[in-house]
């Protein structure tokens, strides 16, 4: 049986340790096992050996920002052990700190030899994926070389360039070669009677392109006081309900979970910027979508979030058409990635632009940053960048030519753009995928409200009138067409989609709900829908499904086809509040809180989708991020939609 893994997450950093806080170098599988670094692996292997033998656990791992366990030395029960291993780990910006602490059990002096197994491959994360692909990598070169004080591992290919540089104090007795590429650390220990030596790793990563003077931690302990100091300050001042203490719970844990998810970006002037990463282990980077609807969601408490993904998404806009990217003018990006297959092409997200919804969300987020905090500074900054992703909506995102947004099949890439954008996820009752350009509903309410908000910054912030007037008609006869062409008087509920040919892709989807949040639906139609989302087929007691249960599409450990994903959640708990349906949106926002205590007060990316009434916990998803910054954020958004209620 494997280790689990533990998440250790700081910016665009993170590890991922087993109960022993070893890293094993597996290649594959459902999590990552390494050190990793803006997408590239700097640790493959980080093993410890005392006395030639893996230690047995006292205490394993356990979640949390840093790593602490107790380790001894294998024995029986007649033979006590002769030392306790006192494990602590901590990762930082482009750093991983470990502190050994060997504490002697005997009367009497103790030699003790302790080594450890390190290697870096620096595989890519997309290679880590369990996708069955595979990619070439000619002329890749690894080298390593034994310094004063550690070891330094290098890999080039071409112009790229990367290592990670360990560091140890005290300085190991030497560094042996295992005959695999990894190298072993050792150390050779005198112990006093009772007595305590500690040994402090450092390890540095320096990415291809990395220009900054970076800086060694000197323990886990001083890292792990550098992110609480962070949570801290995301956490204070916000008024969390007193009523309600597990919303309260949720909201800091939420908080804190997005202090460590802040990674590095640049502005359109080049100013450095802190923006939320989509979430961990696979996703810690720039996701537009991701990062709108989490500033979305924190914008009456923490708006600096939005203050800082506006300028981020206005820089990396597309200004052209570019087909292997999905660019075309005005479209905001959908995940931007700093990796080497990244680099050379071998995957399109180094910016890839494959997302219907983050132009209008970018859009959306901009108006109600401008109305929640009354800053039109950013707005007239920003003007170019809003009315590009106006014309790209109108013109090549197929509003004036197709009546909606519109998005098609990215071959090397994102078969679906929408935020269902597994394979899979849109499709009929029957499972049916449609063919064609789609038209998915819920980006047409995000069109619908981007239009009127930036309609509403046109009028008060640009002084133009006359834009404003045209792009308030552009929305009005948008909803027209909607209810005209979605609804489905059989069901009462609007399609998923509409496919090449105008058809209703007709599963009964949650992206109904957003919707509501968007406030497409006349009021009737609203209340119909509301509701309906509480019935039980939908409704799992954790949450609001992604589709309802009866369906032949439905699974209920599908990513999208009837697992319960918070984000979703939060935007409809949003939307029933909108439309005045406040006891179907406590009815959610309790759900989703009962979840979130059962899990440690975190939300994780989704749920599985079984019911509360066969299932008395959570069931967790198999392959979901741990730490997601919309599901982090969520609580937040019930606590706007419903008070502490």
């Amino acid at each position: 049986m494997t280790d689990r893994h533990h998440l250790l997450v700081h910016g665009a950093t993170f590890a991922a340790v087993g109960d022993r806080g070893d890293i094993s170098g597996v290649r594959g599988g459902g999590s990552p096992d390494g050190w990793f670094v803006r997408d590239a692996r700097h640790l493959s292997r980080w093993q410890l050996t005392v006395d030639g033998a893996v230690p047995e656990v006292l205490t394993p791992v356990a979640d949390g920002d840093g790593a602490r366990c107790v380790l001894v030395p294998r024995g029986g029960r007649q033979e006590p052990p002769a030392h306790t291993l006192f494990r602590e780990q901590a990762v930082g910006d482009s750093s991983f700190v470990e502190s050994l602490r060997v504490t002697s059990n005997r009367p009497v002096p103790t030699t003790v030899r302790l080594a450890i197994t390190a290697d870096a491959d620096f595989t890519d994360q997309f290679e880590l994926r369990s996708d069955h692909r595979t990619y070439a990598k000619t002329g890749a070169v690894r080298s390593r070389q034994v310094l004063d004080d550690g070891l330094e591992f290098t890999y080039r290919r071409g112009e790229w360039r990367s290592c990670t540089t360990i560091t140890a104090d005290p300085v190991p007795d030497g560094v042996e070669e295992t005959g695999t590429g990894a190298r072993r650390l050792v150390w050779t220990l005198e112990l006093e009677p009772h007595d305590t030596v500690e040994l402090v790793l450092r390890v540095i990563a320096r990415p291809h392109g990395e220009k900054r003077a970076l800086r060694v931690p000197r323990s886990p302990a001083a890292l792990n006081e550098q992110l609480l100091a962070l949570e801290g300050e995301f956490v204070e001042g916000v008024a969390f309900p007193t009523g309600w203490p597990e919303l309260a719970a949720a909201c800091a844990r939420g908080l804190a979970d997005l202090a460590a998810l802040q990674v590095p970006a640049t502005g359109p002037d080049g100013e450095e910027l802190r923006v939320p990463a989509a979430g961990a282990p696979w996703f810690l980077t720039l996701l537009g979508r991701d990062a709108l609807l989490t500033s979305l969601f924190t914008l009456p408490y923490r708006p600096r979030l939005a203050a800082a993904t506006l300028p981020a998404l206005a820089a990396t806009q597309a200004t052209g058409t570019i087909a292997a990217s999905v660019a075309q003018p005005g479209k905001i990006v959908h995940e931007v990635r700093h990796g080497e297959l990244a680099h050379f092409g071998q995957v399109p997200y180094g910016r890839y632009y494959g997302s219907v919804d983050a132009t209008p969300l970018f859009l959306i987020l901009l108006g109600a940053y401008v109305e929640q905090t009354g800053d039109a500074a950013l707005a007239r900054h920003l003007e170019p960048n809003a009315r590009a992703a106006i014309g790209w909506m109108l013109d090549h995102g197929g509003l004036t030519s197709r009546g909606y947004l519109v998005y098609r099949a990215d071959r090397g890439g994102l078969a679906n753009q929408n935020w269902k954008d597994s394979p899979g996820a849109i499709c009929s009752a029957d499972g049916t995928r449609p063919h064609g350009p789609v038209m998915a509903a819920g980006a047409q309410g995000y069109a619908y409200d981007a239009l009127r908000r930036t309609a509403w910054v046109a009028r008060t912030v640009w002084d133009d009138e006359t834009y404003a007037a045209l792009l308030e008609q552009a929305a009005a006869d948008l909803r027209d067409r909607f209810q005209r062409d979605f609804w489905m008087p059989e069901h009462s509920f609007p399609a998923l989609a509409l496919d090449g040919e105008g058809r209703q892709v007709d599963a009964l989807a949650s992206d109904a709900g957003h919707l509501l949040w968007s406030g497409l639906l006349d009021k009737e139609y609203g209340g119909l829908v509301g509701r309906r989302l509480l019935e039980p087929d939908f409704f799992s007691g954790w949450g609001v499904r992604t589709l309802a249960s009866g369906q032949p599409a439905y699974h209920p450990l599908s990513y999208h086809r009837g697992s319960v994903w918070p984000h979703d959640n939060a935007l409809l708990t949003l939307g029933l509040a909108r439309y005045g349906l406040h006891d179907e949106a406590r009815t959610v926002a309790h759900a989703l809180v009962d979840a979130a205590t059962a899990t440690g007060h975190r939300l994780p990316e989704v749920l599985a989708g079984y019911g509360r009434d066969t299932h008395a916990e959570p069931v967790p998803y198999p392959h979901a991020c741990v730490r997601e910054s919309r599901s982090a954020a969520a609580p937040l958004a019930l606590l706007t939609a419903v008070g502490g209620a």
